[in-house]
């Protein structure tokens, strides 16, 4: 009878204990701001969600890009404990809406600058508004299928302004998809505008770099529809003698499989903070 008793004030204490937490959790979450940023280049006002953590900073930041059909939500609706990742890592995360953009400044569509609001005025912004490592060091960027194409070809091009990279899913390499919508719009038809389908695409921007430049890791599931095309960029990377990081793992074209990878990112993210800290 004792020993019940024992056993039932343990499960009450630990009940307790994990109520608590998570109150303690609650109460020092970081802080998830969904503010308007204006874009010169666009003149328009973009959504941007900003997380950034409970404790003083300057702060490292991490970009977070969505998808094709996304918004500045659609990382918080894949992990939730956004606010808890940001105070486990000690980095802000800064989540931009840029539409269907793919990340291009369109050679076709003039009102179409997501490359220069991303890389230029965006950064410029949270470094003037925010407590941020405001260098290429204190700097990362990733996303996922668009987003992943986006991080890429942004970060290739603009390595003075990310010190790492990485992405997850991502589509970087579109010439084998030649039939998408928006991606016509904003680059003209494939057949008759391949020599632009060649300079917009991610994987066309490896010889930009030399190794040491960026920080980078690739990340893509055995059963995505984009793993040739990330295999083929690992390829590249090696070809050119690029360090980086190449995880395949089971898994497809999911929430669920971005879910886990942001895992591995942000842990690759954090040691590239800290090492460039000290």
């Amino acid at each position: 009878m004792n020993h019940i008793r024992i056993n039932h004030i343990a499960a009450i204490k630990k009940i307790l204990l994990l109520v608590f937490l998570f109150t303690t959790s609650l109460i020092h979450a970081a802080k998830v701001d969904t503010i308007l940023v204006h874009s010169t280049a666009m003149n328009k006002d973009i959504k941007v969600l900003v997380v950034v953590p409970q404790t003083k900073g300057p702060h490292p930041v991490t970009y977070l890009l969505h998808g094709y059909g996304g918004d500045e939500k659609t990382w918080l609706i894949i992990r939730p404990d956004l606010a808890q990742l940001s105070d486990q890592y000690q980095m802000m995360f800064v989540c931009p809406n840029c539409e269907s953009s793919w990340y291009w400044d369109s050679p076709k569509v003039p009102t179409i600058r997501y490359e220069t609001f991303t890389s230029k005025e965006l950064v410029e912004y949270i470094d003037k508004k925010y407590d941020t490592r405001a260098t290429k060091q204190g700097r990362a960027i990733t996303g996922l299928s668009m987003g992943g194409h986006g991080s890429m070809w942004l970060a290739l091009r603009h390595a003075d302004i990310y010190g790492a990279a990485g992405t997850t899913s991502g589509g970087v390499d579109i010439r084998p998809f030649p039939h998408d919508g928006v991606m016509k719009d904003l680059l003209g038809q494939e057949a008759e505008n391949q020599e632009i389908w060649n300079q917009y695409v991610a994987i066309n921007q490896i010889e930009r770099i030399k190794n040491g430049d960026l920080a980078l890791i690739v990340d893509c599931g055995y059963d995505d529809f984009f793993f040739e095309v990330n295999n083929d960029f690992h390829k590249k990377l090696l070809k050119y003698s690029i360090d980086h990081d190449f995880i395949v793992r089971p898994g497809a074209h999911t929430s669920d499989y971005w879910n886990n990878a942001i895992d591995y990112q942000l842990l690759f993210f954090k040691k590239y903070f800290d090492k460039k800290n000290h």
